[in-house]
C-alpha cells in the first residue's frame, strides 16, 4: 500500500489510527497487538504471501536475540559469539537469495562462460530495510546495548508501518522505549496537528514535485540506452532532474513516515538533512540518508578498523564500506560503480582535510564548495539510475557534447577542451532546451537556500533526537525565523490548500524509488 493513495489517505490511516486510539483507552497492549496486525496488513496489500516471509523473519531474529541475552557475559570459550553469527548469517543468506541469486548468477555466467539459470524471484518490498534494521538489533544486543523480553513489541519494532517499506532505519532504543511510554496512548492535538503538517509536506514534495521531475529525467535516461546520442541539453537536464526526482521522492517519503509516526505519539529519526546544501562529500553523507550511513559507519566502517590503522588503511575502509552500500542499493554493478565512486570521494575528502589543515569559510569558498559537491553528486547519480554501463556513458558523454556553434567561440581554446574529450557536434541551443535548463536551475537554487521540512517544524521537535543548525539564516536570529511552523489558522489554511492539490494529483500513482531497494 502506497502513502499517495486514496485508499491508504482516506481509510487505511483513519481506520488505523482510530482504533488505536480507542483500544488504548481500555488495554495498551491490546493498541500494540492491534498496530502490528494493521502494519501486518499494509506490508500484505502488496503480496500477501510475503507476510510469512516477514513473520519467519521476526521470529528467528526474536529467538537469536533472546539466546545472545540469556549467554551475554559468559566466558568467550562458550561460544557466547555464535548465536550472533547465525543471526547474521541468516539475515545475509535471506537478502542475498530474494535480492541477489540474479546478480552472482549472472556474473558468474558472464566470466566463467557458462550458461546456468535460475526462475524469476520476486524481490520483497522492503526486504533490505527490515533486514538491517534486525542485523542491527542483534549486534546492540550482543553488545549490551538493548534486549527485547517482549514478541508483541519486537514484532512492532520491525514491522511499524510508517517505516517498514524504505525506513529510516531504526534502532531498537530509539523505538521501543516511546512505545512504553502512557503518554504514548493518549491522542493529543500537538501530535496531530504536527504529525498532518509533516506527513502533508512529504506528500506535497512526492506528489507535486518528484514526479513531475520523473517525466524530465525518465525519457532522457530511456534515450541514452538507444541508439541515438544525447546532446548537452538532454544530458544535463535528464541528470539534474533525476537528482531532483530523487531528493524530493525519498525525503518526501521521510518526511511522510515521520508525520505519520507522529500521529501516534512516536518520533522517528531524521533521514534528510538538506543533502544538496553539502560543501564536501563527506559533508554529504551526514546529510543524505543519515539512519543508512549510521549503520555502514557503525556496523562495517568500524568492524573494518575504522580510523584506527593508519590513512591509508582508512581510505580502503572508507573505500570498502561504499563499495558494499553501493551495492545494498541494488543488485547491479551500476550501483557498485556508484558506491565505488563515493569511496574515492569520500577518501580524497578526508585527504584534503588532512593536507588543509586550515578550513576557508568565506562566503564564495563555500558556494564553491557546495557546487563542486552537487556536480559530483549529479554526475555520479547517472551511475545509480542508468540501467546499464552503455547508458550510464551515453549520459555522461552527452554532457559533454556541446553545440557545434561553441566551437570556433572558444578559440585556440578549442583544442585543449577536445583533448579533455569534449565533441563539439551537439544541435544548436533551442529556446526549449535552454528554458527547461533554467527551470531545473531555479528548482536547484530553490533547494540550496529554501529552509527544509524539519528547519521550518524545528520549534515542535519534529523528529526523534533533531537539532537545529543554528548557524542557518532561517534560524531565529534571522528574518526567515517568521517561517517557522506553528499551530494557527494561517498554516492550516496552507496545508489544507497544499493536501487539497496533492489530493487531485493522486489519479497517477507511482511508487517510491526506494520500494525497490
Amino acid at each position: 500500500m502506497l502513502f499517495n493513495s486514496y485508499e491508504f489517505i482516506f481509510l487505511f490511516l483513519p481506520a488505523v489510527l482510530a482504533g488505536f486510539f480507542v483500544i488504548a483507552r481500555r488495554n495498551p497492549r491490546v493498541a500494540v497487538t492491534w498496530l502490528v496486525a494493521a502494519s501486518l496488513f499494509f506490508y500484505a496489500w502488496w503480496n500477501p504471501p510475503f507476510v510469512l516471509l516477514i513473520l519467519v523473519s521476526i521470529v528467528f531474529n526474536y529467538a537469536i536475540g533472546s539466546l545472545i541475552s540469556s549467554r551475554r557475559g559468559t566466558p568467550a570459550r562458550t561460544g557466547h559469539g555464535f548465536p550472533l553469527v547465525l543471526g547474521v548469517s541468516g539475515n545475509l543468506a535471506l537478502l542475498g537469495y530474494y535480492k541477489y541469486s540474479h546478480f552472482f548468477l549472472d556474473t558468474l555466467n558472464q566470466v566463467a562462460r557458462t550458461s546456468w539459470h535460475l526462475d524469476d524471484i520476486v524481490l520483497p518490498i522492503g526486504i533490505s530495510f527490515f533486514t538491517f534494521q534486525q542485523i542491527a538489533y542483534l549486534v546492540d544486543t550482543h553488545q549490551g546495548r538493548t534486549d527485547e523480553h517482549n514478541l508483541i513489541h519486537y514484532c512492532l519494532f520491525v514491522c511499524f508501518f510508517p517505516q517498514l517499506i524504505a525506513g529510516p532505519i531504526v534502532h531498537h532504543s530509539e523505538m521501543l522505549g516511546q512505545f512504553r511510554r502512557v503518554s504514548t496512548f493518549i491522542p493529543r492535538a500537538d501530535n496531530f496537528a504536527i504529525g498532518t503538517a509533516i506527513f502533508v509536506a512529504g506528500l506535497a514534495k512526492k506528489v507535486l514535485l518528484a514526479d513531475q521531475f520523473a517525466r524530465i529525467a525518465t525519457p532522457a535516461f530511456a534515450a541514452a540506452e538507444g541508439p541515438a546520442d544525447l546532446h548537452f541539453f538532454q544530458a544535463w537536464d535528464g541528470a539534474i532532474a533525476y537528482a531532483l526526482q530523487l531528493y524530493f521522492d525519498f525525503s518526501g517519503y521521510s518526511d511522510m513516515a515521520i508525520g505519520l509516526a507522529r500521529l501516534f505519539g512516536i518520533l522517528l529519526p531524521l533521514n534528510f538533512d538538506s543533502p544538496y546544501k553539502a560543501t564536501s562529500v563527506v559533508d554529504f553523507w551526514r546529510r543524505w540518508h543519515i539512519t543508512l550511513s549510521r549503520f555502514l559507519k557503525d556496523y562495517l566502517y568500524v568492524p573494518l578498523g575504522g580510523n584506527r590503522r593508519g590513512r591509508c588503511r582508512r581510505y580502503l575502509n572508507l573505500f570498502l564500506t561504499m563499495l558494499l552500500g553501493g551495492l545494498w542499493h541494488g543488485a547491479s554493478w551500476t550501483f557498485v560503480c556508484w558506491g565505488g565512486l563515493h569511496g574515492v570521494g569520500l577518501s580524497i575528502n578526508h585527504a584534503w582535510r588532512f593536507l588543509k589543515r586550515r578550513p576557508v569559510n568565506r562566503w564564495w569558498s563555500r558556494l564553491l564548495a557546495r557546487a563542486a559537491t552537487f556536480l559530483f553528486v549529479v554526475v555520479t547519480w547517472v551511475f545509480f539510475r542508468a540501467e546499464t554501463f552503455g547508458g550510464a556513458l551515453a549520459v555522461l558523454q552527452g554532457m559533454v557534447n556541446l553545440p557545434f556553434t561553441m566551437g570556433p567561440r572558444l578559440g585556440p581554446l578549442a583544442g585543449l577542451v577536445q583533448g579533455l574529450g569534449v565533441r563539439f557536434e551537439g544541435p544548436f541551443v533551442h529556446t526549449e532546451d535552454l528554458q527547461l535548463t533554467l527551470y531545473l536551475g531555479a528548482w536547484v537554487a530553490f533547494v540550496w537556500l529554501a529552509p527544509n521540512t524539519q528547519e521550518l517544524m524545528g520549534d515542535v521537535g519534529p523528529a526523534h533526537a533533531y537539532l537545529p543548525r543554528t548557524g542557518a539564516p532561517w534560524h531565529k536570529s534571522g528574518w526567515l525565523s517568521r517561517l517557522s511552523w506553528r499551530p494557527s489558522i494561517a498554516w492550516a489554511a496552507v496545508f489544507g490548500l497544499l493536501f487539497s492539490v496533492c489530493v487531485l494529483s493522486l489519479s497517477q500513482i507511482s511508487e517510491f524509488i526506494y520500494y525497490r531497494f
